[in-house]
């Protein structure tokens, strides 16, 4: 019987620079009442993989340059907030009031290069904080550590929310990968009338990202990671960059 169980991880403190992240995410296991198991999968918020990476910039320490200022009027952002955008931006694809759609260096397509000021704390002064500088290898250290520490081979997903072209609302998804497959391949294999598929490819690793955003919330929940175990793929190492299609195969640009 397939089965997929999701486990919202209780008592993860506020998150300072340098954390042990492993740490925090195993003693939240032993509270949920549980232990790592072979196979599980433990969703980490991308927020909390941020601060602990020390991804918090002060907003009055950034100086926007001109290009920020132009885009930001169009925006009506911030012209600090529009330069750290571009500053973790390959390029902008399109700016209107209250968005601005960039390509992130990572290769993701998302709205403000994934930078985030919600429940992000800076005592007496603005602060924002960007994606982790690379999160496959964020999500590898995780997951090392966490192996070394229990024993047990667990993957790693770091999720976060995006946008969909065509779709309303948020959706999470996986921007890091360790221990299992982000993109599984069916193509070859063959449906129950024993007709061979040829395109289905799954993003099986968005796909939990998704599922976990149910239970962690996108507001003041405060429930920053998820243990889900009855992943029903194979396991492999793998990395969230499997998910990013190639440029040249981009039908929305």
């Amino acid at each position: 019987m397939r089965k997929l169980t999701l486990i919202a991880l209780p008592g993860i403190p506020e998150v300072e620079p340098g954390a042990a992240l492993a740490g925090l995410l195993l003693a939240a296991v032993d509270r949920a009442g549980k232990a790592l198991e072979p196979g599980d999968v433990l969703v980490v918020a991308q927020k909390v993989v941020s601060k602990a990476e020390g991804r918090m910039v002060r907003l009055g320490e950034v100086t926007p340059s001109r290009r920020a200022q132009e885009l930001a009027q169009i925006a009506e952002k911030d012209p600090r907030l529009v330069e750290l955008i571009l500053r973790e931006s390959r390029a902008v694809l399109r700016v209107k009031p209250g968005v601005i759609i960039v390509e992130h260096w990572l290769g993701f397509v998302m709205a403000s290069a994934g930078i985030d000021q919600s429940n992000v704390a800076a005592p007496g002064e603005e602060a924002a904080l960007l994606l982790p500088k690379d999160p496959d290898a964020s999500a590898r250290r995780i997951r090392d550590d966490v192996c070394k520490a229990c024993g047990a081979e667990a993957g790693v997903v770091i999720n976060d929310s995006f946008g969909r072209a065509w779709r309303n609302g948020v959706t999470g998804v996986a921007i890091g990968v360790a221990g299992i497959p982000a993109l599984v391949d069916l193509r070859g294999t063959g449906d129950r009338g024993g007709r061979a598929l040829r395109a289905t490819q799954v993003a099986a690793a968005d796909e939990l990202a998704a599922a976990a955003s149910l239970i962690m919330g996108q507001a003041d929940e405060g429930l920053p990671a998820v243990l889900a175990r009855g992943f029903p793929y194979p396991l492999r190492d793998g990395a969230a960059l499997e998910l990013v299609r190639p440029r040249a195969e981009d039908l929305f640009r």
